[in-house]
């Protein structure tokens, strides 16, 4: 029996079927719609859009408790007395959940906790890049489990562009100046993670359709991407002529296999409809 069990936040975009695949466990971040908490991936993330028409207001998003990692990590162990836990975390850099996950797991001997300072896809391949070698490696220790998780950690990049700064102005990361003109302008900055750090990059302009060739060629010559596989995201209502351009793009650059994922609320929240981005890694 496969003596370690992966842990990650909902934030990781990571699919139901995937997660299921690999028996990755998943603790609920949360989206708080006027002080009613909702789990992040339990509703669908267009409900998010519809609310902000309403009210003019974004939903706030949270981390995960210490409640909810205590909740999973006893999940586990009761069911897996013998199994080692091994948590692969949402950036702390931007989130609680982290700390969160330290809070549950004292006095847990069998939790191990690596911060992978991603989010959305780049976390999620972290996770499922692990996943695949403890499946093909049953018998693996925590301690060599968690080099491997170091090692991607330390590979992975990830970069998102959102369609328009509309969700990113209502929820104060830009300001209304920057806004505005990059409205005029069409501009699409490049959100960077950073040492864990959300951080708006390169601004582009046009729309994502025409981009996308563009974007692809300067991101893999910056990070030198592996080309056997490219995870990518987008938030609900991406024009699917950006995510065929995208498509067209990767391939001609010779990514062997796309992997598309649609954000959960969290991600969604942010970034607003129509946006996408992708992660991969860097060539050892």
């Amino acid at each position: 029996m496969k003596k370690i069990v992966l842990v990650a936040e909902t934030g990781s975009d990571i699919p139901p079927e995937t997660a299921a695949k690999y028996d990755i466990r998943l603790a609920p971040m949360h989206v708080s719609f006027d002080g009613e908490s909702r789990d992040d991936g339990g509703f669908p993330p267009e409900e998010i859009y519809a609310w902000y028409k309403h009210t003019g207001r974004l939903p706030t998003t949270t981390g995960c408790s210490p409640e909810d990692f205590a909740r999973v990590f006893d999940e586990i162990h009761t069911c897996r007395p013998d199994a080692h836990i091994l948590y692969l975390a949402y950036s702390a850099a931007t989130t609680v959940s982290f700390q969160s996950a330290l809070l549950a797991a004292e006095g847990r001997d069998y939790v191990t906790a690596l911060d992978t300072r991603q989010v959305t896809v780049g976390q999620g391949a972290i996770v499922e890049q692990t996943a695949r070698v403890l499946q093909a490696n049953p018998a693996l220790e925590p301690e060599p489990a968690a080099a491997i998780a170091r090692n991607l950690i330390g590979w992975a990049e990830f970069v998102f562009f959102p369609n328009d700064l509309d969700y990113l102005r209502a929820g104060g990361r830009v300001s209304n100046v920057a806004y505005l003109g990059s409205r005029l302008l069409h501009l699409h900055p490049a959100i960077e993670l950073q040492n864990g750090k959300l951080v708006a990059a390169k601004k582009y302009r046009g729309r994502l359709e025409g981009l996308a060739p563009r974007l692809l060629d300067e991101y893999m010559q910056k990070w030198d991407l592996q080309t056997d596989r490219l995870w990518l995201v987008y938030t609900a209502g991406l024009d699917l002529k950006v995510r065929a351009a995208v498509n067209e793009a990767a391939r001609a650059r010779g990514f062997r296999q796309l992997t598309w994922v649609q954000a959960n609320g969290v991600i969604t929240t942010h970034g607003g409809p129509g946006a996408f981005g992708f992660a991969g890694f860097r060539k050892k």
